[in-house]
């Protein structure tokens, strides 16, 4: 059985965007700004290059680079994690590799899309990355993104085989599925949940923090909602959770990261800018969210001076 103590990354894991500029190019700087800002508002560790940070439009001189400039802003103030898994498994070894190279401090790697592969596949998938590299590594259950679960039996095969596979971000929605994991998976393994609707939930059964999309606007919030319910303040909690459940779910009434971005970019964090196949929001969705972030986020005198919004 796992426990719920910090372990290696933390509690408020932020999923970062990636910057662009209005030619479609990364906005260095707007990384640099991003990091500090999510360091500032409570996030101990940050991805970089995850489905969040539009990974899949990424080459991968870009992702190196970004990798870089995130580790230099943080100057180990924060945990640096590379998303390096993909549906092909000399790839994901490959980028690994290269992430412990340039100086990551750990890896998020998601069960292979697409070509949907069989458990055993994953099994075979997974030992070679942990294989290629020394870094702690956290795998990515998203049946949703991916069309393959990956099954209880397997996330706790690689937990007991590979030592340096120490967590799971889950984004199944299965409460079931994630609490037998946390009841037969070793202790040193850690639980996130992948989906911050779900943290508190989560929380419940065993799991340590979130890998979160939210906290790149309320990071401290949801900070304060984990340690409250860790310290037996469930009331405090549930208030915390009631009081954002709006944000959580308005971020996504459009594919991830457009939502997050367009708030981002009334603070002047980042720009809007996505790369195609995404777009960015019409009129009516702008209105939409411009409700939920006013709604959400009116109590400023509880928020960070550089998430308040107009």
């Amino acid at each position: 059985m796992i426990d719920n103590s910090e372990g290696l990354f933390g509690r408020v894991i932020t999923a970062m965007v990636t910057p662009f500029d209005k030619n479609s190019k990364i906005d260095f700087k707007a990384c640099e700004r991003m990091v500090e800002h999510l360091i500032a508002t409570g996030s101990s560790a940050i991805v970089i290059s995850g489905t969040t940070g539009e990974s899949p439009t990424l080459e991968d001189g870009e992702k190196q680079e970004l990798l870089k400039c995130a580790i230099s802003a943080a100057a180990r103030r924060a945990k640096i994690i590379m998303g390096t898994g993909s549906n092909n498994t000399k790839k994901s070894v490959q980028a690994s590799r290269e992430a412990e190279t340039v100086g990551a401090d750990g890896l998020l790697a998601v069960v292979p899309y697409y070509n949907k592969p069989s458990q055993a596949g994953m099994v075979a998938h997974f030992k070679e990355i942990a294989k290629s590299s020394s870094l702690p590594i956290i795998l990515y259950n998203i049946p949703g993104r991916t069309g393959v679960n990956m099954a209880v039996d397997t996330t706790i095969e690689l937990a007991e085989a590979c030592g340096n596979i120490v967590g799971l971000k889950d984004s199944t929605a299965d409460l079931v599925q994630a609490a037998e994991i946390a009841g037969r998976a070793p202790k040193h393994f850690r639980l996130y949940s992948g989906d911050d609707v779900l943290t508190l939930p989560f929380l419940s059964i065993g799991a340590c923090g979130v890998v979160s999309v939210a906290s790149h606007l309320i990071g401290k919030q949801i900070g304060a909602m984990i340690e409250a319910y860790l310290k037996g303040n469930v009331q405090l909690a549930r208030e915390l959770h009631d009081r954002y459940l709006v944000l959580f779910k308005g971020l996504f009434i459009a594919p991830n990261p457009t939502c997050v971005k367009y708030a981002l970019a009334k603070e002047k964090l980042c720009e809007a800018y996505l790369r195609l196949p995404l777009v960015e929001l019409d009129a009516k969705q702008k209105s939409t969210l411009d409700g939920i972030l006013n709604s959400a986020l009116a109590d400023t005198a509880s928020r960070p001076k550089q998430a308040s919004f107009v």
